[in-house]
């Protein structure tokens, strides 16, 4: 494998589909994206993991939106993880890259060296979506539920959108020779393709409290169908998700051969984030002079950091707030 090969691997994702089982997927390869989102932090291991797996979702559902979107993936407990925050923008041409940036909230005192699922305490996993200035944005909402983060979004689309969804995701910590310690992740999302009437039960799903799965939302071939698939996804191995030594078309073949995979154009992603100083001043236009004398610093400045990507802004504390322009 040459270098130029492993770039074209990492930072992408490449979307398929299953044309005998009517599904389609998604396979994602994270490297860089990780490094950007990660470095800005100084996060305890386990909740380190628990972005590193939001950002390989966020990767692998967000490429379904269309040009200048944005997707947000938000995970809220009351658990020593408090947020998890993700976007995706969609990219502003065809051709260009699409930007991913995350961050989490915790309380240090009570992470434990327990699993990263395990820091989570009861809450909610939410998708949103924004189509841009003037429309309104679309929000859906699902129990934290099963053992992981890929768990909550399979139940999300199962609730949500009555779509059935399965991940395989692999992520951790590269220790190549030569090359220093860095995070990798890679996945693969599966979904049935959507039915024309949807699915309603009203005594609920097999899942817990009641959750639809997305067993509960097949039946006769589809069933068999999304079986045979979910049984072959079992079988991908973890250095087959992000080692360097089998490309995603490859997988692919390996995995789904009897289903007759179709692929399509891959989509670069990269780690970016929108904040800047006009963007700082108007978050601190709606305070009054009172409130921004309160944030005003010994020094005579008004700081603000990005949680994003860890920017630093200082600013005269007579240029903002509402009542600066008066």
């Amino acid at each position: 494998m040459t270098l130029s090969e492993k770039i074209a691997w990492d930072d992408s994702v490449l979307p398929f589909q299953l044309d005998r089982s009517d599904m389609r997927g998604r396979v994602a390869r994270l490297d860089g994206v990780l490094s950007g989102v990660l470095n800005q932090h100084d996060y305890p291991d386990p909740v380190e993991a628990l972005v590193a797996e939001m950002t390989l979702l966020t990767a692998l559902i967000g490429q379904t939106v269309k040009l200048r979107w944005k997707l947000s993936l938000q995970v809220q407990t009351d658990g020593p993880v408090r947020m998890i925050a993700t976007d995706y923008y969609g990219p502003s041409e065809e051709g260009e890259p699409a930007k991913i940036r995350a961050y989490a909230s915790f309380d240090r005192d009570r992470v434990t060296d327990a699993p990263g699922f395990d820091q989570l305490g009861k809450g909610y996993f939410a998708i949103m979506i924004d189509q841009g200035q003037g429309t309104t944005p679309y929000q859906g909402i699902t129990p934290i539920a099963g053992t992981s983060l890929a768990d909550c979004a399979e139940s999300y689309f199962a609730q949500s959108e009555q779509l059935p969804t399965r991940f395989a995701l692999s992520f951790g910590k590269s220790t190549e020779k030569g090359v220093a310690e860095h995070w990798r992740a890679g996945g693969i999302m599966l979904q049935h393709m959507p039915k024309a009437s949807p699915f309603v039960n009203a005594e609920g799903g097999s899942g817990q409290d009641g959750l639809l799965t997305s067993e509960d939302l097949v039946e006769g071939e589809d069933d068999e169908h999304w079986r045979r698939a979910t049984f072959h996804l079992a079988t991908v191995e973890q250095m087959e998700l992000i080692g360097p030594s089998v490309p995603p078309t490859d997988l692919l073949v390996r995995l789904f051969h009897e289903e007759q995979p179709r692929v399509y154009d891959s989509q670069p992603v990269r780690f970016g984030c929108t904040c800047s100083e006009d963007r700082v001043r108007k978050s601190l236009s709606i305070y009054s002079a009172k409130d921004i004398e309160k944030m005003t610093t010994d020094e005579g400045i008004v700081t603000a950091d990005c949680q994003f990507c860890g920017a630093h802004y200082e600013l005269d504390p007579e240029t903002v707030g509402f009542e600066a322009k008066k």
